[in-house]
This record gives C-alpha cells, sequence and structure tokens, in this order.
C-alpha cells in the first residue's frame, strides 16, 4: 500500500491513495516504448544523472538546460516576443517598396496629408482621361503628390465616404514623423501588424494555458499572407484588428479577475450556517478546470456547494473600461468595430453569469440581466459613445468639413433635439451608410463573402510588369533578361485558413459533444462580429483582404484543435501534441517562404508567378 496524503481544497477535504495508479502505470510504459524506437524523446525524457540501467550521461548542454529553463511564465513572454521580433522585421524589411500609392492608399494617404494641412479631408483632382479607365497606377493626382506636388488639393471637403477620421489621424502621424514617403505613411500600419502578434499568442495562452501553443499562435499571425500584407500598406483593416484583439485580451483578464472575486465571496458564504441550499455533483470535465489532465485530478472538489444568492457584483473592472475604450476606438477607425463591441460585450456578460454558476451561486440568471447585463449597459455605452464623438473632434472643431452646417441649412430636420453639431454629425453618418450601402460597382478583385474561410480569391493591391528601376531583389527573376511580374496579393497562408476553418466546426461540435465550453464561445467571437456581419450585405462589393479582422480567431481555432490533441483521452502516441504543433508550424514557414514573393512586391518570371497561384482565384484581377 502507498502512503496516505490529504489535500485541503476551499470546500471540502479529500483522502487519497498516493499509490502509483494503472494510468501512470500504463503512460510510463508507453513512454518507454516510445523512447526505445525514439532516440530523440530518449535523450529528453532519460534522467540527468544517469542510472544502473543508463551508462550513458546527459550531455552538459542538457544538463544546464535544466537547471536554468525558464519558468513556464516568462517562457510565455519569450518566445511570443522572438516571434514577434521575426514577424516585425518581416512587415517593416522593404516596407518603402514599391514607391507608389497601393490600392486604398489612394484614399487615406492623400486624406491623412490634407488632415496635416488644414484638419479636413479635402478633394483632390483626378485629371481623369474620359477615354481610359481610371486606376490607382495611373491617377496623375497620386503620380503628381508622388513627385511631391501636395498642394493641388481643392479647399472643397472630401465627400467620398472614406470612414472616419482616426485610423487617417494615425496614418498621418506616421507621415508627420518620418516625412511624406511610402515608409512613413505605412510605418503605424506596420507597427500594429506587428503588435498583432504578440496579442495573439497572448490571448492564446490566457484561454489554453499552454507555452506551445501560445507560440504556435504566434507563428501563424506572423506568417500570414493577409497580416503581412495589410501591415505593409497604409490602409485601416491592420488599425481595427489591434484594437478588438487587445480588447479581448482585456476581457479574458476581466473573466479571471471577475472569477477570483466570485470565488472569494463565495467562501465566505459557504461559511454562513444555514446558506448552503443543496449540493451538485460535479461532472470530470468540471472538476478538471480549464485545460486540465485527460481525467479528474485526485484531490480536487466533487459537488459544488450552491447557495442562496446571486454573489457579488463584477460588472465593474478596470480591465473592461480598457476594453470598451479599445473597442470605441476601433469604431472610430472602421464602423465595423462596432460589431465587434456588440458581440464582446454580450460574451463577456454571459461569462460572468457561467462564472456564478459554476462557482455555486443560485441566483445567477438573475444576475445575468441585472448584475452583469444592465449595469454593464449603462456606463459602457456612454462610454463608448463620448470615445467615438472624441474620434471626429477635428471635424466637430472644424468650420468647413463636410455636412458642417447640415443642421443650419436644413431647419426643423433631422435630430432637432440634438445640438446643431451633433445633429449635422448624424446626418453625415446617415448619408455615409447610403453610400457604404450603394457600393456595388464591380472590381475584378471582389469576392463573396463565402470564399473567405477558404481564401478561395486574393486581392490585387498591386500588379506592373517589374523593371529595373523598381529596386526589388533580382534572386528569382531579373528583368533586364527577362519577363518578369512585380504583384502584391492579399491572399492567407493556406496553414492559417485551411486548419484553422475545419477547426472551427470540429470546436462546436465538442461544445455540444461537451455541453458546453466556454473557450468555445471565446474563439467564435470573433468570427461572429468580424465574418457574419458580412453575411447582410450580399449585394455589396467586399474584397477579402476584409478578413484581416477575424485572422486571430482562425488562429485561436486552430489552437482549440491543439488543445483537443493535447488533452484527449488515451493518446496512442507520446508526444503526438508537439510533433502536430512543430508541423504546423513548419508548413505555415514552408508556405511563407513560397508566397513571400507574391505578398511583399518581389520580382518574379511568369512562371514563377503562375506557380504560385494554387487556387484559380488568386489570380483574378492581375
Amino acid at each position: 500500500m502507498g502512503r496516505m496524503t490529504t489535500r485541503e481544497t476551499s470546500r471540502h477535504v479529500v483522502t487519497e491513495d498516493a499509490a502509483p495508479s494503472a494510468d501512470s502505470a500504463v503512460t510510463a510504459g508507453a513512454t518507454g516504448t516510445a523512447a526505445k524506437r525514439n532516440p530523440i524523446v530518449a535523450f529528453l525524457t532519460r534522467p540527468v544523472g544517469g542510472n544502473a540501467n543508463s551508462p550513458r550521461r546527459a550531455s552538459r548542454f542538457t544538463r544546464w538546460w535544466r537547471r536554468h529553463r525558464p519558468s513556464d511564465r516568462a517562457l510565455g513572454w519569450i518566445a511570443p516576443l522572438i516571434v514577434t521580433a521575426i514577424g516585425g522585421f518581416i512587415r517593416f524589411f522593404r516596407l518603402g517598396t514599391p514607391n507608389a500609392i497601393l490600392f486604398d492608399e489612394h484614399f487615406y494617404v492623400k486624406a491623412a496629408w490634407t488632415l496635416l494641412r488644414t484638419g479636413v479631408e479635402r478633394e483632390w483632382p483626378s485629371f481623369q482621361d474620359p477615354s481610359s479607365v481610371l486606376t490607382v497606377a495611373n491617377n496623375k493626382a497620386n503620380l503628381l503628390f508622388m513627385q511631391g506636388q501636395t498642394e493641388i488639393y481643392s479647399m472643397a471637403p472630401e465627400t467620398t465616404f472614406t470612414h472616419p477620421p482616426l485610423g487617417k489621424w494615425i496614418i498621418a502621424l506616421g507621415i508627420k514623423i518620418f516625412g511624406r514617403t511610402p515608409f512613413g505613411w505605412r510605418f503605424f500600419p506596420a507597427l500594429a501588424g506587428t503588435i498583432c502578434i504578440l496579442l495573439v499568442a497572448r490571448v492564446a495562452l490566457r484561454l489554453f494555458h499552454n507555452v506551445t501553443i501560445a507560440t504556435t499562435a504566434a507563428i501563424l499571425m506572423a506568417f500570414d499572407g493577409h497580416a503581412i500584407t495589410m501591415s505593409r500598406v497604409a490602409m485601416l483593416d491592420i488599425f481595427v484588428t489591434a484594437f478588438t484583439l487587445a480588447a479581448f485580451l482585456c476581457l479574458l483578464n476581466h473573466r479571471d479577475w471577475a472569477k477570483a472575486r466570485l470565488l472569494a465571496a463565495h467562501e465566505r458564504d459557504v461559511s454562513r450556517p444555514g446558506s448552503v441550499i443543496r449540493t451538485v455533483p460535479l461532472t470530470d470535465r468540471e472538476r478538471r478546470g480549464e485545460g486540465g489532465d485527460t481525467r479528474a485530478a485526485a484531490g480536487r472538489p466533487s459537488v459544488r456547494l450552491v447557495v442562496d444568492s446571486s454573489g457579488p457584483v463584477v460588472a465593474l473592472s478596470w480591465w473592461r473600461l480598457a476594453a470598451f475604450a479599445m473597442l470605441a476606438v476601433a469604431t472610430g477607425i472602421k464602423w465595423s468595430g462596432g460589431y465587434f463591441f456588440a458581440v464582446f460585450a454580450v460574451i463577456s456578460v454571459l461569462w460572468d453569469a457561467y462564472n456564478r454558476r459554476i462557482v455555486g451561486y443560485r441566483g445567477w440568471f438573475g444576475a445575468l440581466i441585472a448584475k452583469d447585463g444592465l449595469l454593464t449597459a449603462l456606463y459602457s455605452i456612454p462610454l463608448v459613445v463620448l470615445i467615438y464623438l472624441g474620434t471626429w473632434a477635428s471635424w466637430l472643431v472644424s468650420d468647413d468639413g463636410y455636412y458642417r452646417h447640415w443642421a443650419q441649412e436644413h431647419p426643423g430636420q433631422g435630430a432637432t433635439w440634438l445640438p446643431d453639431t451633433l445633429n449635422s454629425l448624424v446626418a453625415l453618418h446617415r448619408h455615409y451608410i447610403e453610400d457604404a450601402q450603394s457600393m456595388t460597382g464591380y472590381n475584378p478583385s471582389e469576392s463573396s463573402v463565402w470564399d473567405w474561410p477558404l481564401q478561395l480569391k486574393g486581392t490585387n493591391l498591386w500588379w506592373r510588369q517589374a523593371t529595373q528601376s523598381d529596386g526589388g531583389p533580382t534572386l528569382l527573376c531579373n528583368p533586364s533578361r527577362e519577363q518578369c511580374i512585380n504583384t502584391i496579393i492579399g491572399i492567407g497562408n493556406p496553414a492559417v485558413w485551411w486548419i484553422g476553418t475545419p477547426c472551427l466546426l470540429l470546436a462546436l461540435f465538442f461544445a455540444w459533444r461537451r455541453r458546453g465550453d466556454w473557450r468555445v464561445l471565446a474563439v467564435w467571437s470573433g468570427i461572429i462580429a468580424g465574418w457574419a456581419p458580412w453575411l447582410l450585405y450580399q449585394g455589396r462589393t467586399v474584397y477579402s483582404y476584409y478578413s484581416i479582422a477575424f485572422v486571430p480567431w482562425v488562429i485561436l481555432g486552430t489552437c482549440y484543435g491543439l488543445d483537443w490533441v493535447l488533452h484527449r483521452r488515451e493518446p496512442k502516441k507520446p508526444g503526438c501534441f508537439k510533433r502536430c504543433a512543430v508541423a504546423l508550424d513548419v508548413i505555415a514557414t514552408m508556405f511563407l517562404v513560397f508566397l513571400y514573393p507574391i505578398w511583399t512586391f518581389v520580382p518574379l518570371t511568369e512562371t514563377g508567378f503562375l506557380l504560385r497561384m494554387l487556387l484559380p482565384g488568386w489570380a483574378n484581377g492581375t
């Protein structure tokens, strides 16, 4: 018989037999068998000092590593930061190439310039030849702007819908610091894209509590095609991704804070005589907790003590305030950020109610409405509205912004209960919404919303025949000797999308099979907020690069799949999880090397270019 140990839990005392279990013996046997077959496993699992049956001693480096290995807490920062540095190099290297205005930089760069000069977006002449098709490449205003003729705009306010002004102000800040160059206006998008790598790793670590999974998430974000291309152009979508991802991380921190407060309050409530009204047996999954072992560990509570209370108020925390502030900023960059606010706010409230139930409070459903939902709405909506109005400060203080005096020019119309300035702003929003919904013109690069999950079609951000003056690498093609193509195509890394999308569906299956898993709702939250709303605009012109807004949650879907491999019951082969993670990292790296030229304007031969068009839709519009 093994010795007996006693472990105290927060609710009751459990006595267990410390003798080795049959499961541990089976696992040890499996590990020994694997070690015989695989010398790497044998190297990693043999004792440091050797034993009677192992005459070979561990290497000096192995002994040093085992003594000085950083803690998992430290590795949770070190490994993602290394990947972030690599991803940052990919985004900043040759950032000023091509030396031209790309795709929708046509709108944002010139708007940012006029914001710096006059505080309001201004109209630019197009010099369009009626006999030719106007494109970004042959737009004369763009060419003159690149040549230094930057004062050719008129003082008339810009009338084309180009989203709220905050994102353009961020681009303008880069121009102010680094000058009117492609590097200047692309600096902050590249910085935002680099930060996203670290953020997605921290989110994955919060959800799955595993450094390997978090590092894999960082690698997938660093090497995804949309994440790279949208970080290297002066457009707004990468800013939305950065702020919504940061807000999501803050809400996860709020969830941990709220759960700790509920647990502490429950301990006090249980100690009061007569407060416990019933006990509820826990399932193995509930006993394991989040990211637990295959089976419920001994020493864990086996019942839930339900008290006759709804628990303390946990609706307000600094983490949640920060999250809503970031979501308001994201909405001030593009209105699609408002969808993230709506979805994340609801999900965060549901998490609070779920925690009340699993901790052991009877009135959790009533608290969902009164303590969590209503209280959160009472402060979050005014906060978001105020911050969003602040993003329009330049328009509010201007005297000739578009629609600035609409209320005075249309007395008795619109939201007359508001001051004239805000009434004019509401009218401007109404006008812009009508413009956005009417964007139905044909573009060769447009795609269907249904194409995005598997990246069936790309977005041609720039294309032209390469010349020696481009100054690009000539390793893959020498423009002086053969026909070469320079291109930037926004298309995702297949390792991210073709694996992540099935894993998202797998997560739904396991949520049904396990009768709930709050992490599934977390993984799907970005898909609901970033992809699902576009299903309402089937007739509108949309592009696949819009999917950058929910790339992190596709990656989290892959992380959920890796977590399932890690914790599945009765694994057939030890080390399967790490082999899967390493294989995924290698595949993503191989696709990065293969597709890097079409993501970053590297000259290719026509054959080399067509070789990289893995799907017919990738070449559309080029």
